[in-house]
């Protein structure tokens, strides 16, 4: 999982600019307030009382929210070098890979890796979602959004916090979800019965497939598959702590529980 000091060194050898920090255009965004479009990013905000989970109220716009300033303008990394990277839409996530000369994951990679060489289970860990009553991931601890069981507030911990997996990898589970490159779609057209990985690594779906066809057109964006849940998942909510969970996100979306990871594709050899 990339870091925050990582993306630090990639901005200062680049000067890349993070899409949430550029200024969102009026025509991209017609049904925003004009106090809106301004640079910012979506950040969690807990409710002091209990809301109903379907609304997902707890997410505010706050300008000046950027990977910088992860809660916003009053807020920073400092002590936070070995946290995820956080505020990355798709197109920031891509080019940090391209100058890392690797590459996003497909959903099917990312899922193989997650499991760490247990395949059938629940978890990247096993069945048992907590073992011994031990928390395996940065996940919801408590009844979400208002309810929180653990000695800190909400939000990313320092990677390697939790125990790997089999393939000695951290967070793949929790703490922030993680963008792969392959476009959203609902099911996969060779195994309809699946949501949608198959034994044959099948890649993600076509751009025209991602749109969600149920909002108006004018509303609609194309759609990357997230994967490994965040922070932000309880048992009495999203439950997306598990390998086979995944999300489809609009390409243009940041918020301070969506990060990302990059692979290392070995050529292939010819005998």
């Amino acid at each position: 999982m990339v870091t925050n000091k990582q993306f630090q060194k990639f901005v200062k050898e680049t000067g890349y600019i993070t899409f949430a920090e550029k200024p969102p255009k009026a025509e991209h965004y017609p049904d925003a307030t004009p106090e809106m479009l301004v640079p910012g990013s979506a950040v969690f905000i807990k409710p002091d009382r209990p809301v109903n989970p379907q609304t997902s109220c707890w997410w505010h716009y706050v300008p000046g929210a950027y990977w910088r300033h992860p809660e916003g303008p009053n807020s920073s990394i400092k002590n936070r070098e070995n946290h995820p990277v956080v505020h990355i839409v798709y197109e920031d996530a891509l080019a940090y890979a391209q100058w890392a000369g690797k590459e996003l994951p497909t959903e099917a990679q990312w899922e193989l890796a997650a499991r760490g060489g247990l395949e059938g289970a629940t978890f990247a860990w096993g069945n048992e979602f907590m073992p011994n009553g031990k928390l395996m991931a940065n996940i919801w601890k408590g009844r979400f959004p208002s309810e929180n069981l653990k000695s800190q507030p909400p939000g990313t911990e320092a990677i390697g916090s939790y125990p790997p997996n089999g393939y000695e990898l951290y967070d793949m589970i929790g703490n922030v979800w993680e963008w792969t490159k392959d476009w959203y779609r609902e099911q996969h057209p060779e195994n309809p019965a699946k949501a949608c990985c198959t034994p044959k690594n099948p890649q993600g779906g076509t751009e025209e497939d991602s749109y969600d066809q149920k909002i108006l057109p004018s509303m609609r964006k194309p759609r990357k598959v997230l994967k490994g849940g965040s922070f932000l998942c309880a048992p009495n909510y999203c439950a997306r702590y598990r390998p086979a969970a995944r999300h489809p996100e609009d390409i243009d979306t940041s918020t301070n529980h969506i990060g990302f990871r990059t692979v290392v594709c070995p050529l292939p050899t010819h005998a």
